[in-house]
């Protein structure tokens, strides 16, 4: 594995981040590593597979031998458990049913950005199953949105992270920024590329009230950080096309239905997702560029939950769900 450079290590101590989000940043490193090593020495995976090794065995079972003094210092660098303790599921979500009963949209957007606060970890970082159950529950009863963070057996490496502010992308050759809306979104321009499954549609016949909404919903995720992104091809790239995600803010509750259309962002920019100049704009505003966000795939498997903002209070949403 590379040795990260020393710009990185002064930033660390200059910034004090904590464990977590340190953790976070070297599991992806790692991930990275590990696939570029196998991208070099293709026979090595081979290998490991006909031994039944793992290379996450190997340093887990390394790190049991490691000396007394290198067991020291790994304690000496670690710090205690920051994470919150989880309250009682099942009242939990009675009392957000109730409330969503009583409650206006406004005042459920808010109730759910408080619930989360309350749950989430201040510094975004990978969360533990029990926790990432818990929030699904929260967040489906909320928003009357069935999300789950792990979906026919696929998860995202983290799905508590920060997004990013995205361009627009071209749909079809031969598009154009005028044809993407009007308003300060067009401010943003058109990106140079396309996005990671090329255009959303072949031509501009082709573009249906549909695919423009895939566009114009956008959302990038790092699908090229997936530990086995490499190795499942095509089967993963056509899985998450288009896919489904709920992406909700959690400093404010206001969430947005998304389809994945692009990959990234790169691990160097500090950022987990991306949104459209649109997305960007319903989760936090016009001058909004940067935050933290839960990610959850929609559990659409008929494509009856149509892309955009959510309202909490939607009743077609209820009527979908039963």
């Amino acid at each position: 594995m590379g040795i990260l450079p020393t710009q990185t290590y002064h930033k660390i101590y200059k910034n004090h981040v904590d464990s977590e989000d340190l953790r976070t940043k070297l599991k992806l490193r790692y991930i990275k590593e590990k696939q570029n090593l196998f991208q070099k020495h293709p026979y090595l995976d081979t290998y490991l597979k006909q031994k039944s090794l793992d290379l996450g065995k190997i340093r887990a079972h390394s790190a049991k031998i490691l000396s007394a003094g290198a067991i020291t210092g790994a304690l000496l660098l670690s710090s205690p458990d920051n994470s919150k303790s989880l309250p009682d599921p099942y009242n939990f979500i009675e009392q957000l049913r109730a409330d969503r009963m009583e409650k206006g949209d406004f005042e459920m957007r808010k109730i759910l950005s408080e619930t989360l606060k309350s749950i989430l970890p201040q510094r975004p970082h990978v969360l533990d199953v029990r926790t990432e159950k818990l929030i699904e529950q929260i967040v489906s009863t909320t928003t009357q949105i069935p999300v789950k963070a792990s979906l026919e057996g696929e998860h995202l490496n983290t799905i508590y992270g920060l997004i990013g502010y995205e361009q627009h992308l071209k749909r079809y050759p031969g598009d154009n920024i005028k044809e993407h809306g009007e308003g300060y979104v067009l401010k943003a321009g058109m990106a140079p590329g396309l996005g990671a499954w090329g255009y959303v549609a072949k031509s501009k016949d082709n573009l249906d009230p549909y695919l423009t909404d895939v566009e114009k919903w956008y959302a990038v995720v790092q699908t090229l950080y997936l530990p086995d992104w490499g190795s499942r091809q095509p089967f993963l790239k056509d899985w998450y096309k288009h896919r489904k995600l709920l992406i909700v803010n959690t400093q404010n509750g206001n969430a947005v239905i998304t389809a994945i259309v692009d990959s990234g962002p790169a691990m160097w920019t500090g950022k987990n997702f991306g949104g459209s100049p649109e997305v960007m704009d319903f989760l936090g505003g016009e001058k909004y560029r940067k935050g933290p966000v839960l990610v959850l795939f929609v559990d659409d498997p008929e494509s009856k939950i149509p892309l955009g903002p959510v309202s909490y209070n939607n009743v077609k949403l209820a009527e979908l769900r039963n």
